[in-house]
Formats: C-alpha cells, sequence, structure tokens
C-alpha cells in the first residue's frame, strides 16, 4: 500500500479531490439508509400488557475496534471525521490510482460492512478503514518502524507486524499455488494444507 522509495511524498495531486469525494459519497449513502421514512418502517407489535414494554433506538451494531453501542447509524463516527479532515488539509498524495482504488471500492460498496484484510500500511490506510464503515478493517505491514509512525498519526488503525516466508520472483509460482484445491478450503488456517496459510503469525497470536 506504499511506496517504499518515497515514504514522504508532498506533491499535492487531482486525486486527493477524487478520494475526498469518494468519502463523501459513502457517508451520503450510510447516512439516507439510517433514516428511511416512517411508511417503511416495520409496524409495531402489540404484546402482553404485563409485560414491560423497552423502545430501542435505531443504533449501530457495536463492531470490535469500530463504534460503540451508544453512537447511533446516523451519527458520524470520531474516525471518519478525522480522516475527511485528513485529507482535506493533507498535500500527501495516495499511493494507488483513482483506477486502481475503484477495483476495491466497487467490492465494498457491495459488501461492507465486512472483515477487510488489507497487505501493507501507508497514507491511504484511513481511507479504506473508511470505506469499510462499520467493518473490521486489518492491516498487515512487515515494516515495524512504518507501522510506529502510521500509529502515532492514526491511532485508530488496526494493523499487525508480520513476516513474510515468500519472495516477489516467486510471484507466478505463488499465484498457480493459490489456485489449488487446500488453498480454496475454508477452515482453520492453522491446519492447512496450503502453503499460502500465514501459521505462524495465527500461532503467535496475531490477527
Amino acid at each position: 500500500m506504499r511506496n517504499k522509495g518515497s515514504k514522504y511524498p508532498i506533491a499535492f495531486k487531482p486525486i486527493l479531490l477524487v478520494v475526498f469525494f469518494l468519502l463523501v459519497f459513502v457517508l451520503v449513502i450510510l447516512l439516507r439508509s439510517s433514516s428511511l421514512p416512517t411508511s417503511f418502517q416495520a409496524p409495531s407489535v402489540t404484546s402482553d400488557s404485563s409485560l414491560p414494554t423497552t423502545t430501542n433506538p435505531t443504533s449501530c451494531p457495536p463492531m470490535q475496534h469500530q463504534l460503540s453501542a451508544s453512537q447511533t447509524c446516523n451519527k458520524l463516527s470520531p474516525a471518519t471525521a478525522e480522516t475527511l479532515v485528513h485529507y482535506v488539509t493533507s498535500n500527501i498524495t495516495p499511493q494507488q490510482t483513482y483506477k486502481e482504488i475503484s477495483v476495491s471500492l466497487r467490492v465494498l460498496l457491495k459488501k461492507s460492512p465486512c472483515n477487510f484484510l488489507v497487505f501493507g500500511l501507508g497514507f491511504d490506510s484511513p481511507m479504506w478503514a473508511t470505506l469499510n464503515h462499520g467493518g473490521r478493517t486489518v492491516f498487515l505491514e512487515e515494516d515495524k518502524s512504518w507501522i510506529q509512525q502510521i500509529q502515532s498519526k492514526f491511532p485508530t488503525l488496526e494493523s499487525y507486524h508480520v513476516v513474510y516466508d515468500t519472495k516477489v520472483a516467486r510471484a507466478a509460482e505463488l499465484m498457480e499455488i493459490g489456485k489449488r484445491e487446500e488453498c480454496n478450503v475454508v477452515g482453520d488456517p492453522r491446519v492447512s494444507g496450503c502453503e499460502l496459510a500465514m501459521k505462524r503469525e495465527l500461532a503467535r497470536g496475531g490477527v
């Protein structure tokens, strides 16, 4: 998610505006979905008069590392607000182009909130966490010092240090391995026969 050759790009590009408007678009969708007219709400059910009646306000389900139960769906979360302010005031260029970002964005618009695993940590990480609003977004990074730098700027991000056993030179081979049957079976990765399973990280209590 970052270019190691330039950890501190300072050139301002129009793509920052694109990222900002993408975030605003997602927020508008979330706010609209949480404020349906009363005609679309479920009818009330009359229960036994001997039972106590309670009224539960529409609220976001509690999510680990995300919103608390007291925060409602029509309230902008602190993490989302901080992300918007960051991109409006920052002159740091994202590491991906609009076309590259759009690929993952289309998936998140259909699947979020979800469990979203991102390989790499960077200045665009708050954007991904915000696009998966209400879900759990986890970042894996191999550079410990870089994790500390990003966490100091964005403490709400959930990130973990990992050590990869594979090399870029084996990319084509590993892509073929990922197509094998043992790598497509859903189960406990600690006992998986797939070479790509991150067994060591799970054994150490990682993600």
